[in-house]
């Protein structure tokens, strides 16, 4: 088997990010980044290093995700994600979950201690508890950020759907030595959601997609949209039919915004190693690392790059 040069990106959500955000969320995608990449260079899996990346912005309050996720109309949080291994297009999913830091890691079990691609809600948690998999507060799940958000969304006149103003819903794609890809994407959803509110993140096709004989794609943005035009399988469609990543992500970004007025973002890797980190929001803070460098913005434009030196040997 061919060798491959590992790739990894990873994506803090779409939207619209006050400056003194901008920066704290783009270090924290790269130090995502970084960790996964160093587990590629390790010899480690595509899927691994996706869930690696995934849980460390999961545990970072400042993202929709894990214990920085939006809350539901009755003020408490329920989460959504998807790890897909392009390999053998295993998928494990959950959705409006509770009471789960890290939804990724218990999405990997789904795959692969069960027969199923997705558990919801109570399902999810009977799930989690025969698994041992820990629960924790569902206080300890809610910030003041998001609080202020979902009183702030009570008040009449105001609009619970605030889809340009930080989403936050993270993601990952990797390509490993081996030539596999993987995906993962991680969120809270919509700020004031109807209870039991499912978006785009766990379902396979729009949170994320991953197929050895295309790529990856993790997606970000209003969920019901990129539902509805199946993002993340439209852009490996793309790639299926020759086009670069880059311009798979475009495309499938303009459909969206032509057919539905509606912006988002994606990360993407094809089973080559070419990559792209794509938005058509204001901001989205990436990072990608491959070949001892590392890639990250947080603008449209904006590409910068560090040397050998931040990559972990």
């Amino acid at each position: 088997m061919c060798t491959r040069n590992p790739v990894i990106i990873v994506h803090g959500g779409c939207g619209n990010y006050t400056e003194d955000r901008k920066e704290v969320c783009l270090l924290e995608v790269r130090k995502a980044a970084l960790q996964g990449y160093r587990l590629l260079q390790q010899g480690g899996s595509a899927l691994d290093a996706v869930e690696e990346a995934a849980v460390i912005l999961e545990n970072h309050p400042l993202f929709n995700a894990g214990c920085g996720s939006v809350l539901n109309e009755c003020g408490e949080p329920e989460l959504d994600a998807i790890i897909m291994d392009g390999k053998s297009l295993g998928t494990g999913a959950v959705a409006a979950v509770r009471n789960i830091a890290n939804p990724t890691k218990l999405a990997r079990l789904v795959m692969e201690q069960t027969k199923h691609v997705m558990l919801s809600d109570r399902g999810a948690a009977r799930f989690a508890k025969t698994m041992g998999f820990p629960e924790v507060p569902m206080e300890s799940l809610v910030t003041e950020r998001a609080s202020e958000r979902w009183r702030r969304n009570l008040q009449p006149g105001s609009t619970p759907v605030d889809s340009q103003i930080e989403l936050g819903t993270i993601g990952a794609v990797a390509l490993d030595s081996d030539g596999n890809v993987a995906c993962a994407t991680s969120t809270g959803g919509l700020t004031n959601k109807m209870v039991g509110r499912v978006g785009d993140t766990p379902c396979i096709g729009g949170g994320g997609y991953a197929d050895n004989q295309s790529g990856a794609v993790s997606t970000t943005g209003t969920g019901e949209a990129i539902m509805k035009m199946t993002l993340a399988r439209l852009i490996v469609f793309h790639m299926e039919q020759g086009m670069s990543p880059a311009e798979a992500a475009d495309t499938g970004l303009q459909s969206m915004w032509t057919r539905l007025q509606s912006h988002g973002g994606v990360i993407v890797v094809n089973n080559a190693g070419d990559w792209g980190a794509k938005f058509t929001s204001e901001n989205m803070p990436w990072a990608a690392a491959t070949g001892d460098v590392l890639f990250y913005g947080v603008a449209v434009g904006d590409v910068r790059t560090s040397g050998t030196a931040d990559i972990p040997q």
